[in-house]
């Protein structure tokens, strides 16, 4: 496994001075964010001098780019936001091979009109299925025609909420296209340890055959989100099932402070050492 940290865990707009931060706090590789070089997460265009500047940093800084985000709603309940972040979606496969990547990392959406990480009742109808599906097969199809892959993630607020419904998307959808991104903090958010280790394990088994890519950040006892090794995750127990799976993808790190980046690096080094 390969270390790797969100770019955007630092607060700069220059991806040389980005990579180097990278670097600098012991990582190997970096999800991007277009934000990183200074333009929306989501553009309207990618300029080629930008995508260049991008993988000629991560070259000069030793920096490996694992990833890049394009994450929007794609289960929004307005169509014309759905079909905006599709276009932007495109924008950036588009420069996927100029920044020297293979895969776009998104999530599966929720009815919130107002915020895609918030979670809403509807989220769990055929209709938004139905939605977030059909949008999917476009997103695929766009990272067919760039030879990509896209990282979806299970997450609690999401229309994929659980490693099953995962599972059933990657069955329904079936390309090779389409991966997975496990953040085991994603899949509780309170649990006793027996539960919590049930919960992963089981996850990892149902979709060991996709995991391209595993996130690591963690909970407190109270369901909050915490840097990775400061909560109630059971980090040993995680990379332990994700070894038992021959899991050999790349282990990234996020939901920290720039400070902090040192020390989770230390943390998650022993352990997949």
């Amino acid at each position: 496994m390969r270390l790797g940290i969100f770019a955007k865990t630092f607060s700069e707009t220059d991806p040389h001075a980005v990579f180097a931060q990278v670097k600098a706090a012991g990582f190997a590789t970096a999800q991007y964010n277009i934000a990183c070089s200074g333009l929306p997460s989501m553009p309207d265009e990618i300029p080629p001098r930008v995508a260049t500047a991008v993988a000629n940093a991560a070259k000069e800084n030793d920096i490996s780019l694992c990833a890049v985000s394009g994450t929007y709603n794609m289960a929004h309940p307005d169509p014309a936001v759905r079909a905006d972040g599709l276009r932007r979606l495109e924008v950036i496969a588009a420069a996927c091979a100029a920044m020297g990547t293979k895969l776009i990392t998104l999530c599966t959406g929720t009815r919130d009109p107002d915020d895609q990480w918030r979670g809403h009742p509807a989220n769990a109808s055929s209709e938004a299925w139905r939605d977030m599906r059909t949008e999917m097969e476009k997103a695929v199809s766009i990272a067919e025609s760039f030879e990509l892959q896209l990282g979806i993630e299970p997450e609690l607020a999401n229309i994929v909420d659980s490693a099953t419904k995962a599972r059933r998307l990657l069955d329904e959808i079936g390309s090779p296209c389409l991966a997975i991104v496990l953040d085991p903090a994603n899949l509780f958010e309170q649990a006793s340890l027996s539960n919590q280790r049930r919960i992963v394990a089981e996850a990892i088994d149902l979709l060991a055959d996709r995991i391209v890519m595993g996130h690591a950040k963690d909970r407190t006892a109270t369901g909050a989100f915490a840097t990775a090794g400061q909560g109630v995750l059971d980090y040993p127990h995680y990379i332990a099932r994700l070894r038992a799976v021959d899991f050999n993808g790349d282990l990234v790190t996020h939901g920290l402070a720039a400070h902090e980046a040192p020390r989770v690096a230390a943390f998650l080094g022993d352990l997949i050492r």
